[in-house]
């Protein structure tokens, strides 16, 4: 089973906090978080409240629980489901889907949770096979699931993506979405059309409701959230370039008496930006803390942590104003802020996996056109058998079982098993073709890079085909690699620095950087991995 450590950090330093499902992440300049209870002092909580790659969120709240989902790209099972009873503790529990859908191929973008008629919808994006990127629809008898895979919607030629679900004026449900018109150079128009009753297809004639004009949307409009309010629609909505290093995201918002518009652009926007703690906020969804206050959970870029994290999910407060325009704080993430409904709960600084129970943590991933054969035996203190797949599509790593990482400084630490005749081990992974690692197998181990699809060994050492191995990462892109077998007490460096920056692409565009599990080998060959764990340093202040 998972089992989460509160004690100082392998890499030193303390004061860390994780999530209910074992998710470290640090308190804010604020102070302790959950800090101030009593004495009449609201309770605080620090952003992110869901650290880590969680890009596009989108949440809904049923009864005394919200749940939430987001991006998942190329990584499986399709969509985290989260769970929260306050907006701040969230617990992973579960995927939209167990598997990726048989029409699909990838590019599993900005899922939608929603409810109609008393079922739930995720509306989601993904590329079809030989085709474009398609707007497509799942339902659910409840927010958890299981959800049953209705197919694309709408599939425009140069691609529909961020679709929405939302009854207009009339009581009549419209999809929303975007033509991503900006990946061909063109504008990128914000379309709605009826929806049927059962939100399984498209009805009568789509509309455009806006489109990017304005200087700071640049390229594009996208990720739209619409809600009625006071007799207005409003929908919240992001502009310009949501990823990488260069990225210039922001929020924005619309409003219309109308669902069909003519819709009216705040003349403030954007009303979220970029500060000196957080870049590049956008893509979210509203929610109700049950109290009456509206909440924002969105996306951005730690600036300490820049793009190897990912982004990550952040949560504010959204006010409407006397003039009937929504603000959020003074127009930058906050850093903390007074907790919805209850204190963060203090959080462990290190997680460790003993990968000694029934199924594995659902915050594993993998590749996800490349499922791997991963199982947990829990005699001798617990082992994961991780079988290779030679030829596995789009990896060449071969098996990968990934987790996120929380910050640009890290520590890894896992114990692995190789037979003569693979290479199994632990690395830096961003996609089947970008990964920094080391590896044992064949009587040695071996520091690589690979990058852009060419594996280089940059260092290696003698070794037993039994060993732990140790990454250690700093400013996300630094990477130093030791060994340890045989009961030794010290670490045996392997090789000196590898500076990711040089090559290869880690992280890719839309991603963060997972930790990860691998092997490579012939068919039917496995190494066995007994146990994992991830530390990462208080945050510089």
């Amino acid at each position: 089973m998972v089992q989460i450590l509160v004690s100082l950090l392998l890499l030193g330093g303390c004061g860390e906090d994780t999530d209910l499902a074992g998710s470290p992440r640090s308190t804010g300049a604020a102070g302790h978080s959950g800090a101030g209870t009593g004495g009449g002092t609201a309770a605080v909580y620090t952003n992110p409240v869901v650290p880590g790659d969680f890009a596009d969120p989108s949440v809904i709240r049923v009864g005394h629980e919200s749940w939430a989902t987001a991006t998942s790209s190329e990584w499986g099972a399709p969509f985290p489901l989260l769970r929260s009873t306050d907006l701040v503790n969230w617990e992973r529990v579960d995927t939209v889907f167990p598997e990726l859908p048989s029409w699909a191929t990838g590019s599993l973008w900005a899922p939608e949770i929603s409810e109609d008629g008393g079922r739930y919808y995720v509306f989601y994006t993904a590329r079809q096979r030989g085709g474009p990127l398609c707007v497509a629809a799942a339902s659910a008898a409840a927010p958890g699931g299981p959800y049953t895979d209705h197919g694309p919607l709408t599939c425009m030629e140069v691609g529909s993506i961020d679709g929405f679900s939302i009854r207009d004026e009339h009581g009549v449900r419209h999809l929303v979405w975007k033509e991503d018109g900006n990946s061909v150079g063109k504008p990128t128009p914000l379309w709605a059309q009826e929806l049927s009753e059962h939100g399984t297809a498209l009805l009568g004639a789509p509309v455009v409701l806006f489109q990017n004009d304005a200087s700071w949307e640049a390229d594009l409009v996208e990720g739209p959230y619409l809600m009625r309010h006071e007799g207005r629609f409003y929908a919240f909505y992001s502009g310009a370039g949501c990823c990488g290093r260069a990225c210039s995201y922001a929020l924005g918002v619309a409003r219309a008496t109308s669902l069909l518009g003519p819709w009216e652009k705040n003349p403030a926007n954007p009303i979220l930006a970029s500060n000196d703690v957080w870049k590049c906020p956008g893509h979210g969804s509203l929610v109700d803390d049950g109290g009456g206050r509206l909440f924002l959970l969105y996306h951005a870029y730690s600036v300490e942590d820049s793009v190897y994290v990912g982004r990550q999910g952040l949560l504010d407060e959204v006010i409407f104003g006397p003039d009937g325009w929504p603000v959020i704080r003074d127009g930058g993430p906050s850093a903390a802020a007074e907790a919805p409904i209850a204190p963060q709960a203090p959080w462990p600084a290190e997680i460790v996996d003993e990968l000694d129970g029934d199924a594995l943590d659902p915050h594993w991933q993998w590749p996800v056109v490349a499922r791997p054969e991963a199982t947990l035996d829990p005699g001798d203190g617990g082992w994961l058998a991780l079988q290779a797949m030679p030829g596995a599509p789009g990896s060449h790593l071969g098996a990968v079982l990934g987790r996120p990482t929380l910050r640009g400084d890290y520590e890894v630490i896992t114990e692995v098993s190789a037979p003569p005749d693979v290479q199994a081990g632990l690395a830096a992974y961003g996609d089947g073709d970008n990964a920094v690692g080391i590896s044992v197998g064949g009587g040695r181990a071996a520091v690589f890079r690979l990058a852009n699809g060419a594996l280089a060994v940059v260092a290696e050492t003698s070794a037993p085909d039994r060993a732990q191995l140790r990454m250690t990462v700093a400013d996300g892109h630094l990477f130093r690699f030791a060994i340890r077998a045989g009961g030794a007490a010290a670490w045996v460096p392997v090789g000196d620095v590898v500076d990711a920056e040089a090559g290869p692409d880690l992280p890719p565009w839309d991603r963060g950087v997972r930790a990860a599990l691998f092997v490579r080998g012939p068919s039917g060959a496995s190494a066995r991995f007994a146990s994992f764990r991830m530390a990462q340093p208080a945050p510089r202040r």
